[in-house]
């Protein structure tokens, strides 16, 4: 059977739905933009901290595997591995995030473009995520609004 747009039944999706619309609408984005930070900064911090048990290994990884162009393996192991521990912090706590993010989206485009090019998906999720911060900032919940709300009024 189906519902004409004037049929009762039909008003009644129509209500329930356009209810639904707005009560999602109304979803905190802070604790959204908490979340996108959590999450990108929890992988490169992840793979930050994979390289710093073994540092020859380490090494070894970006002379054989990552082979970054112009750059020696041991600066880009330093680069690579100081951007994935500091970055990630910044973004979590809202503190110079624009900075952090940029920092990031760098990175991922040099993994995107030299590493590993056929993982171009997991790779545009996070510039997505770091190129929303990039550009919004880090949200209510940070340290950057609080610095804002103090200095820019």
């Amino acid at each position: 059977m189906m519902l004409s747009a004037s049929s009762p039944e039909s008003s009644s999706i129509r209500g329930s739905l356009l209810a639904l619309r707005r009560a999602l609408g109304r979803f905190p984005t802070p604790i959204l933009e908490l979340a996108f930070r959590i999450g990108v900064a929890s992988v490169f911090f992840k793979s930050g901290l994979t390289k710093l048990p073994s540092w020859d290994t380490t090494v070894l990884l970006f002379a054989e595997e990552y082979r970054v162009p112009l750059l020696p393996p041991e600066i880009a192991a330093y680069m690579g591995t100081t951007l994935e521990l500091a970055c990630p912090v910044l973004i979590v706590f809202g503190f110079l995030a624009r900075l952090g993010a940029l920092g990031l989206l760098g990175m991922t485009l040099v993994i995107q473009i030299f590493v590993y090019p056929e993982n171009w998906s997991e790779h545009l999720m996070w510039a997505a995520l770091l190129g929303y911060i990039f550009t919004r900032g880090a949200g209510a919940i940070s340290i950057d609004h609080l610095i804002a709300r103090r200095w820019l009024q």
